[in-house]
């Protein structure tokens, strides 16, 4: 096997003008989005890829088969323009392969013909948020005043440590071959999966790329983990009330 394989299904070339990125991260927050434009807007998927860089398994379904595990492109053809999603369930097990799978990421969107490239993710904070706001970095300034417009904020030393795996290096090395970049993160506690945060990133990306995603089944989700949050936070002021009488 090779270091990194790309199975387009079909020969033809295609266009497109913008890339999305939804790799798994923090609360899953990016590929939430991803994959529920590409449920919404019916995109095709186009291609698998498949990298030694992926960790060591094969993933088992409902019927106990198993398969390699793999990313995949999917294709949505708009009136004005084309969008290529970049989903999957890993990202590189290692720092070098971190580096070598975004370059054939932007392998592919380059020959596509992409300008721009959208990543999406989360934002840890350690803690239970209320107002979500959503974060953005871009590979070139002046980018800014558009991704404030659309309702992201820019702040000072945050996030702290940069933007790790491939949300990252699309924007850096998408910089070098001339590709615009935005990264979009969602604030999450880092604790659950969180579609509250993922739709507050959509809300942002939908007025960016100027494309109305239905957001019903997203928000449902939401409600659902908001829910399941207030069961938690109601145990939680249960065993301390308790605590207290036992201490008392």
């Amino acid at each position: 096997m090779h270091d990194i394989v790309v199975n387009f299904f079909k020969e033809d070339s295609y266009s497109c003008d913008i890339l999305i990125e939804g790799l798994p991260g923090v609360g899953q927050v990016g590929k939430l989005v991803a994959e529920h434009m590409i449920d919404e807007l019916g995109a095709e998927k186009i291609a698998e890829i498949h990298s030694l860089y992926f960790p060591p398994q094969v993933l088992i379904d409902e019927n106990g088969v198993t398969s390699l595990p793999n990313n995949e492109i999917y294709r949505y053809e708009g009136d004005n323009f084309n969008v290529m999603f970049l989903v999957g369930d890993f990202q590189s097990a290692s720092p070098e392969g971190h580096y070598l799978l975004t370059d054939k990421y932007l392998e592919i969107a380059e020959k596509a013909g992409v300008r721009r490239i959208y990543t999406l993710g989360g934002y840890g904070v350690g803690h239970l948020i209320e107002d979500v706001r959503v974060l953005a970095a871009v590979n070139d300034e002046k980018l800014k005043d558009e991704v404030e417009s659309a309702g992201a904020v820019f702040t000072n030393g945050e996030p702290g440590g940069g933007i790790i795996g491939a949300s990252g290096l699309l924007l850096g090395m998408g910089h070098i071959r001339g590709i615009e970049g935005i990264c979009l993160m969602g604030e999450t506690s880092g604790y659950l999966v969180d579609p509250r945060s993922s739709n507050s990133v959509l809300s942002v990306l939908s007025k960016l790329i100027g494309i109305e995603v239905d957001a019903t089944k997203l928000q449902e989700r939401a409600d659902e983990m908001e829910n399941f949050v207030e069961k938690i936070k109601a145990s939680e002021r249960a065993s301390s009330e308790e605590e207290l009488n036992y201490i008392g």
